[in-house]
């Protein structure tokens, strides 16, 4: 059997780059709207700061505004609620994140809760989950709208397949198992107290990988031909260092698999792409605009 084929998340990403940015710039010509992203950033993590960075630098060259928000690492829970309560308010601010994890002893779901569901562009407030799960519109996590994206630019035939998902958290396990669902997909998911994970695996058309295990998937997993999302991002060292690999052995999976995504290269670019389409819905949204085309 030839070798898979390998999806391109950053190419499919870029491309979607360049359709936020076309239609950022007709909204700012035909209505003077210039989509705005705010981030909130609670300490001084290294990895949340540099995320916070590329996520400004990704807005600007759509021509998106971005607004950054830093407090300090023992800020109160109240100060917190406080910021995020003029950011609903502000009409410059079409999406606001919080970057996480949060320093400790602050609540993360008071504070997911505290952001106005409308601007909700990470798509984690309790009404856009429910909006997702009842197959309603509303902002969707953009890992998982990710996921679904590039699957839909790899031809990949959604309806009546059987998909399982490896991994049950909020943020990509059960999100993508419902864009599934909606997507008329037959859905298993798999998680680290199933039974016989490999035999589950096996069944899939189109396997998700979220469990956050470096190299947990081997190619006698695969069914042959099956389309292979690896969310993973695991650091192993080297002897020079370390390198980053997912939860799928790539090149025993690649030799089973129809279509599979590198780590990195893959799902990873589609993230901060969606968390700008995300802004430009809405941003749209929110006036009572209709979607932009193309996204």
């Amino acid at each position: 059997m030839a070798a898979a084929t390998i999806i391109d998340g950053k190419g499919i990403a870029a491309e979607l780059r360049q359709c936020i940015a076309a239609a950022a710039a007709r909204l700012r010509q035909e209505r003077g709207i210039t989509p705005g992203l705010a981030a909130v950033l609670v300490g001084d993590d290294p990895a949340s700061r540099l995320y916070v960075s590329g996520k400004g630098r990704a807005c600007s060259a759509a021509g998106l505004a971005s607004f950054e928000f830093r407090l300090p690492a023992d800020s109160s829970l109240s100060a917190i609620l406080e910021l995020l309560a003029k950011l609903n308010s502000d009409d410059r601010v079409d999406g606001i994140l919080v970057q996480l994890p949060l320093p400790s002893g602050i609540d993360s779901q008071a504070v997911i809760t505290a952001i106005d569901p409308a601007k909700d562009v990470d798509g984690f407030h309790p009404v856009n989950v429910g909006l997702l799960w009842n197959g309603k519109p509303g902002l969707v996590p953009c890992t998982p709208q990710g996921i679904l994206l590039l699957l839909q630019a790899a031809h990949v035939p959604l309806t009546g397949a059987a998909a399982v998902v490896l991994g049950r958290s909020a943020i990509v396990g059960r999100p993508v198992a419902a864009l599934l669902i909606a997507a008329d997909c037959t859905v298993t998911i798999g998680h680290s107290k199933s039974l016989d994970l490999p035999g589950l695996c096996r069944r899939a058309d189109i396997l998700v990988a979220a469990i956050g295990q470096p190299h947990l998937v081997e190619g006698d997993w695969l069914k042959p031909g099956a389309a292979v999302i690896d969310v993973g991002i695991n650091r192993l060292p080297t002897e020079t260092g370390s390198r980053l690999v997912g939860d799928v052995n790539f090149e025993t999976a690649r030799r089973v698999a129809g279509l599979i995504t590198p780590v990195p290269g893959g799902v990873g670019p589609m993230t901060i792409a969606c968390l700008l389409r995300n802004t430009m819905l809405a941003a749209c949204r929110r006036r009572g605009l209709p979607d932009p085309e193309g996204l």
